[in-house]
């Protein structure tokens, strides 16, 4: 395509800081057609012959092809064994892990910084992946509000919606207190097959993955009832997704649930156990109404705010569970110890081995919702150590729950709601900190992070009055770092390109191949004989 000279003169305007050669050089790709066969200087240009690094040491075995047919036969060897016969248990028991905002960048950039490139998340062992389509009925790029309704409802649905179906737009006062427009959970299905359910989250209990369990809103912002009625709606006409929590009845049969988010179930003129005051507005105290419901059930029912009150439950003897560990969300997992807050907050995996240990005292099973719910939030604040931090410790608690149970009739599904604008990038080298800067330089002559994000407030570490901004000197590995981005935004966006979903268990090889989100719980609900997409109900 030729192009006018205004528009080539527009375009050195551009190229004004780069050399002659290079700016002659780019107008002459600009008129003229690219060639199938590269200049040995562009060829060289996309990929570029790197120093070797100072700091990577050879691992022998490495260096001999048999190392790496050895490998591959292991691998081919595991695919045969278990090939050979398909596990389908029925599934007594599903434990759904949402690592929210768990990219497959984000997944890739956790082995790097676990110490290389060659090593695995531990869910990435399981022996079935599957990539889910994350879209929502009207936004390309969705939130987890409408994603949870699809990856635990089987229905797509519009953005910033809860448990409601596409009939419902986002803040519209009235659609959802119509009931036909609900959606069921998995949850419910496993309760009305008389399992348990459960939920943990590192987010509030109330946030908008754990609400997919247990809500039906119009807005995932309705987390009191303070916030329906700032938004001009009414919180007589619409219940709050804490009051669903507590009233409703796939919330109330909760057993286990277990995160943050204490300010929302108590009134703004009521102090919480560490003194913080409550978000309510109508007066109400809703865990003193959750712990006088299971007293006149006469249920053995627990509720702790901290991490020794965790400790110190019998969970062999209790029916119910609910903590609470802050006032809003949990804090971030190393920030625990960064900030010497380890001993007063419980970590994912602790929450996750109590709720297993207490669900699986019923004997026809359970459903456990695990949620990671801050690897989004470190994203969209750009700081990707505390994202890769969060996913690490994700990985220990979905470890930590395939050892507490069997492959046999236990299954486990790990997946993403969606994705982030997070990528790596540039040439760093083999074992490099993944949270350093790249080896190679800019044409500007200045360097640029491995990690870096297409948008977000990290572009205060990008650009400055002079442009560009020189990192040489600047600790990119510190917690609170806000990694490069090209678009400055306060908050980071999600990304809208599909996300993993890993399997091991019963009817772990369902979960191969590409398929829309909505399709999770269908293939949940099959694997374990229960709600619509029961085995039984399908043959008829």
């Amino acid at each position: 395509m030729q192009r006018n000279p205004t528009q080539k003169i527009k375009m050195a305007k551009v190229l004004g800081r780069l050399s002659l050669a290079s700016c002659l050089l780019a107008l002459a790709l600009v008129t003229c057609p690219v060639r199938a066969d590269l200049s040995d200087e562009q060829e060289n240009e996309q990929h570029p012959r790197m120093s070797a690094s100072r700091d990577y040491v050879e691992l022998d075995e490495e260096l001999n092809t048999r190392f790496w047919y050895n490998k591959a036969q292991s691998i081919l060897a595991d695919k045969l064994t278990i090939h050979k016969k398909l596990n389908e248990n029925r599934a007594k028991n599903i434990i759904l892990f949402l690592g929210d905002g768990m990219s497959v960048h984000t997944i890739a950039a956790t082995r790097a910084f676990m110490g290389d490139s060659n090593m695995q998340v531990f869910f990435e062992k399981f022996p079935y992946v599957g990539l889910s389509k994350t879209y929502a009925v009207d936004e390309r790029t969705p939130d987890s509000a409408s994603t949870a309704t699809a990856y635990l409802s089987g229905v797509k649905a519009n953005y910033g919606t809860i448990g409601v179906n596409a009939q419902v737009k986002r803040g519209d006062c009235l659609a959802a207190t119509d009931s036909s427009t609900h959606t069921e959970s998995i949850a419910q299905w496993a309760q009305e097959a008389g399992k348990w359910a459960g939920v943990v989250t590192t987010a509030r209990v109330t946030h908008a993955s754990p609400a997919g369990t247990y809500a039906h809103v119009a807005d995932r912002a309705w987390e009191h009832d303070g916030k329906i009625t700032s938004d001009g709606c009414s919180a007589e006409l619409n219940t709050d997704i804490a009051r669903q929590l507590v009233e409703w009845p796939v919330g109330r049969d909760l057993r286990v649930v277990l995160g943050g988010g204490r300010a929302y179930f108590r009134d703004k003129s009521m102090r919480d156990e560490e003194g913080f005051a409550g978000k309510r507005k109508d007066g109400r105290d809703l865990i003193k109404d959750w712990q006088q419901d299971k007293a006149e059930q006469g249920a053995e029912a627990k509720y702790v705010w901290s991490r020794s009150g965790l400790k110190d439950v019998d969970l062999t003897k209790t029916d119910y569970l609910l903590g609470l560990f802050d006032v809003s969300h949990c804090p971030y997992h190393a920030d625990r110890t960064r900030l010497n807050s380890e001993y007063v907050e419980p970590s994912l995996s602790e929450m996750t081995e109590a709720a297993i240990k207490v669900l699986s005292r019923n004997e026809q099973g359970y459903f456990l919702f695990v949620e990671g719910g801050r690897i989004d939030m470190a994203h969209h604040n750009t700081k990707a150590r505390k994202a890769l931090e969060e996913t690490e410790e994700f990985a220990r608690a979905v470890e930590l729950a395939r050892d507490l149970t069997s492959d046999e009739d236990t299954l486990i599904v790990v997946t993403s709601d969606h994705s982030h604008t997070m990528t790596i990038n540039g040439y760093p080298y083999r074992r490099q900190n993944i949270l350093s800067l790249a080896p190679n330089l800019a044409l500007d002559e200045i360097p640029f992070t491995i990690l870096s994000y297409a948008n977000g407030p990290g572009y205060v570490n990008t650009y400055d009055d002079q442009g560009r901004m020189d990192l040489s000197n600047v600790n990119t590995a510190d917690a609170d770092f806000q990694f490069q981005a090209t678009v400055p935004l306060k908050s980071e966006t999600h990304g809208g390109e599909d996300v993993g979903v890993f399997a091991s268990g019963p009817h772990e090889h369902f979960f191969s191949g590409n398929y829309e989100q909505s399709t999770i719980p269908a293939l949940m609900a099959y694997a374990a004989n229960i709600g619509p997409f029961a085995q039984d109900k399908l043959k008829n």
